[in-house]
């Protein structure tokens, strides 16, 4: 029947209440803890910028083959088998051995067999493939190790990235996977994007290695130009130090010379090895070598145990600041292309927001005009469920800090049209069971009652469409189904409760009425 109790009459109003007064907490800036939430705006309404990021692993496989080649070596010598022409190649590597030991070179990657070996185990565990073409031995990754390895980069990658926009202080940045090569950065309410550039682009591989003499070197050397200039220093194979023992990293200024530097701090290990290259090289120059550059390439004048040091290399304090964001955040696993880039101006965005905000506004009127016409005193009733819903809506969003879109304002447009049709469901009902039933409360009773199927049906069917696009879709579509998935439930509730409830309040005062719809 049509009976609300006080408590649920209590309910509904604090309910109400209480999201009307979140939601105007995203115009107000109280100290209220509680009410400090905010619907956040995305990139295409507050402006800012689009990266479509492309992993480059290549140098990761390269990287994997050469560190392979130890072990490989290693096995041979064990077996006492000469290896020939040992050479990486074409992210594949190849080799040469006598006829009598290619069996046994094929047993060591293939064969179940030989479980217990260690070096069998580190050539599956790697998913490698050898084959044998004209007497030459090709090692490679197989299809599925090439997946894993870049499923691996990508996850290392994205949480590198993240990191160095964090430190940034970019608010609600939007970082995502994109297939399992790509990263996908929106960073709202940035409308220069030429500093994240700069920061993404570089792989950040610090280490330091000792400026050296290619003859006199037995683990080799390289020649590496100087990063502020196109001098060039032989430094070096040989890594002393990786940027894998940075502890911190900051900018500091030096006091006696007056210039902006880096300063860092190692872990155990590293100071360890820090200070036992620095004991035995004084008087050498040791190069610090970014993403193979050398940066500064400072005489050792006394040993340094402490773990700590600087790097200086004529910085200005914002790429001082810059690099040691870098340092921090660590090295990422692979090289980052950026192949799309969008930038949206904050003008382009407010533009949008009134667009979104004119259509919701005449949609709205519409409505209203529409509903009030056809239904009198009970299509005041709905227009007053409808703000409230409008309500309920952009509360639940401010609670969870959403991400409004543009796609997003489509779906609380459609939210409103929804509301609308189940509202009019209900009175054609109603309509309906008046003809043959004369007490007035009955007669609505029966109408939300047997309309009900028809509505579930109807919003049930739309919540599975929405939730589907919300774990399919991505970007603007997941806006558009979280909106349009709230506004389903807090249609049902706007219309079952509040909707209801000031219908049995207008219905009990007037029930004597000769014609109420």
């Amino acid at each position: 029947m049509l009976y609300f109790s006080k408590l649920k009459i209590i309910f509904i109003t604090l309910i109400s209440l209480f999201f009307i007064i979140i939601t105007f907490s995203n115009f107000l800036k109280p100290n209220n803890s509680i009410l400090d939430k905010k619907i956040n705006l995305g990139l295409d309404l507050q402006g800012g910028s689009y990266l479509l990021l492309e992993i480059d692993n290549t140098p990761v496989i390269e990287q994997k083959l050469q560190n392979l080649t130890l072990t490989i070596r290693n096995y041979f010598k064990e077996k006492n088998i000469r290896v020939n022409n040992l050479k990486l190649e074409n992210q594949k590597l190849s080799f040469t051995v006598e006829d009598q030991f290619k069996q046994t070179i094929l047993d060591v990657f293939t064969d179940e067999e030989s479980e217990l070996n260690p070096y069998y185990q580190r050539f599956k565990k790697h998913k490698l493939d050898i084959v044998e073409v004209e007497g030459v031995f090709e090692v490679s990754y197989s299809r599925q190790g090439i997946v894993e390895l870049k499923t691996s980069s990508q996850d290392q990658a994205l949480e590198i990235v993240r990191r160095r926009i964090d430190e940034i202080g970019t608010n609600e940045p939007n970082i995502l996977k994109r297939g399992n090569d790509r990263i996908l950065v929106e960073l709202p309410g940035l409308d220069d994007p030429m500093r994240i550039k700069s920061l993404l682009g570089k792989t950040a591989n610090l280490t330091f290695r000792f400026v050296t003499n290619s003859t006199e070197d037995s683990f080799g050397a390289e020649k590496l130009k100087f990063e502020d200039s196109s001098e060039e220093a032989v430094v070096s194979k040989r890594i002393i130090l990786s940027g894998d023992n940075l502890l911190d990293a900051q900018p500091r200024m030096n006091n006696e010379t007056n210039e902006t530097v880096v300063s860092f701090t190692l872990d155990r290990v590293g100071a360890k090895r820090f200070g036992k290259a620095t004991s035995t090289g004084i008087g050498k120059q040791l190069a610090i070598v970014l993403d193979g550059k050398v940066i500064s390439a400072p005489v050792i004048r006394d040993t340094i145990a402490s773990g700590s040091g600087q790097i200086s290399g004529g910085f200005t304090f914002q790429s001082a600041t810059d690099l040691a964001l870098l340092l921090r955040s660590g090295a990422l696993p692979a090289p980052l292309n950026i192949i799309e880039e969008r930038t949206v101006g904050p003008d382009l965005g407010q533009d949008s927001i009134n667009a979104g905000m004119i259509a919701l506004l005449i949609g709205f009127i519409l409505v209203i005009l529409f509903i009030l016409v056809k239904y009198k005193i009970f299509g005041l009733i709905t227009n007053i469920t409808l703000i409230i819903n409008l309500f309920l809506l952009v509360g639940v969003l401010t609670i969870f800090e959403a991400t409004l879109t543009l796609p997003g304002i489509a779906g609380i447009i459609l939210t409103v049209g929804m509301a609308v049709d189940a509202n009019v469901l209900i009175f054609e009902r109603i309509k309906e069971e008046l003809k043959n039933e004369k007490n007035y409360l009955i007669a609505f009773d029966s109408g939300y009652t047997k309309s009900r199927t028809a509505i579930l049906d109807a919003n049930i069917t739309t919540l599975l469409a929405a939730i589907i696009l919300f774990f399919m879709g991505s970007g603007p579509i997941k806006g558009f189904s979280l909106t349009l998935g709230i506004g389903i439930f807090t249609t049902l509730f706007s219309v079952y409760f509040i909707a209801r409830l000031l219908t049995v309040l207008y219905v009990s005062k007037n029930k004597d009425k000769e014609r109420l719809i």
